[in-house]
């Protein structure tokens, strides 16, 4: 593997050093800077790429390009906004950058419910918590409709909550929920997300799948000819929430996104701990099936807990299952003779890091932990084999 962590610009205070002594030799990133929707201008991408090579790194993983709302709607400036991320595909390549990773959630990237939750040994984890998701939705969106969502136990256990809490926990809550985490291109306040759900009221599961679809259709055949492979990034968490549909939370949805778009182009990226939420997806056997259409690797495992909840687990830990998904990785990489590009994924807030500024789930500390844990199993499993990637 290629391993790489996500690197989020000038602004990160993660530095390009602190990458690579961690080891890593590349960086993926983005040009957060641009408006969703807008081109990446060529200049730009090269004057970040010419930044991060200076730095003894490299860049040719995007994380991510986004897809406007628009597209995902199929509605508005559709067609511009097709033109738009065409030339950036076009800019990307024109500066080597060959893997772009996006993904098609409605509205919210990844959501969580507590970002420093406290772990036995005083390392803080990102949290997800169906309960207090329905409390948010139930009791501060009161978005319509909503209780149709949830059962009589989940309504009782999300009102009990949301009465025990303050107005600064509801105001963490709301803020955690829909301001937007790294990564992510657009926040909310609750009234904008209750208009912006709106434009969603006619665009069930099967209408989404459809425009993901086309969105495909109408930008892999230039990325066919451009050499860039789409690496579409799972839902996380990979079931619906607020009334807003999901349709790449499962190995089926994924398989029928590539036999509706069989282009070359037309992948994955591989999320362990995105997929590994849902105990019906088989992580090794993914890997072992998808192959070639894994453009690059997400490492990072949770831990479900009993009630729906889930959180981060070590990297070795939770329900993951590594071992076993870095020996199929390991035999993809000798059966296809290549490198695949990984990063470790939400590293845990510990040591002096629990002093410092981070951005949820992307402190230095916690991800090197990862990224060491990650790299000599890999090794080991190569001796054991008796064969190098």
């Amino acid at each position: 593997m290629t391993q790489t962590m996500r690197w989020f610009g000038p602004n990160d205070p993660v530095r390009l050093r602190d990458i690579r002594q961690a080891g890593a030799t590349g960086v993926v990133t983005a040009l957060h800077e641009v408006p969703n929707g807008a081109v990446w201008p060529q200049d730009a991408i090269a004057a970040r790429k010419a930044e991060i090579q200076a730095a003894g790194l490299d860049w040719t993983v995007v994380e991510s390009l986004p897809v406007n709302e628009a597209l995902k709607t199929r509605s508005g400036d559709w067609d511009m906004l097709i033109d738009r991320y065409r030339q950036s595909l076009r800019n990307l390549a024109a500066c080597g950058i060959r893997v772009v990773t996006y993904n098609f959630m409605p509205l919210l990237d990844w959501t969580r419910t507590d970002l420093a939750w406290e772990l036995p040994d005083g390392a803080r984890a990102l949290r997800f918590d169906p309960v207090a998701v329905a409390a948010y939705d139930l009791f501060i969106l009161r978005r319509p409709g909503a209780y149709d969502a949830y059962d009589l136990a989940t309504q009782a256990a999300a009102e009990a909550g949301y009465a025990a809490m303050d107005d600064d926990a509801r105001a963490t809550l709301e803020r955690t929920i829909i301001a937007g985490l790294p990564g992510s291109e657009e926040g909310f306040t609750s009234p904008q997300f209750l208009r912006a759900i709106e434009a969603y009221a006619d665009v069930d599961a099967a209408t989404l799948r459809d425009n993901h679809v086309a969105f495909l259709q109408a930008v892999c055949p230039l990325a066919d000819e451009l050499g860039v492979q789409l690496v579409v990034h799972p839902d996380d968490p990979p079931f619906p929430i607020f009334g807003l549909p999901r349709v790449v939370s499962t190995e089926a949805d994924v398989a029928d996104l590539f036999a509706r778009v069989p282009n070359a182009s037309n992948g994955l990226c591989l999320c362990t701990g995105s997929f590994g939420v849902r105990a019906d997806n088989d992580l090794p056997g993914m890997v072992d099936r998808l192959g070639s259409r894994i453009g690059f690797l997400h490492l990072r495992s949770v831990q479900r807990e009993a009630d729906g909840a889930f959180h981060e687990a070590e990297h070795l830990g939770g329900d993951a299952r590594m071992a076993a998904v870095m020996t199929a990785v390991h035999r993809l990489s000798v059966r296809e003779g290549r490198s695949i590009p990984m990063r470790p994924d939400h590293g845990h807030q510990m040591l002096d890091d629990l002093n410092r500024t981070t951005n949820p789930g992307y402190s230095l500390l916690g991800r090197m932990r990862g990224l060491a844990e990650l790299r000599g199993l890999e090794r080991g499993i190569a001796h054991a084999t008796g064969v190098m990637a």
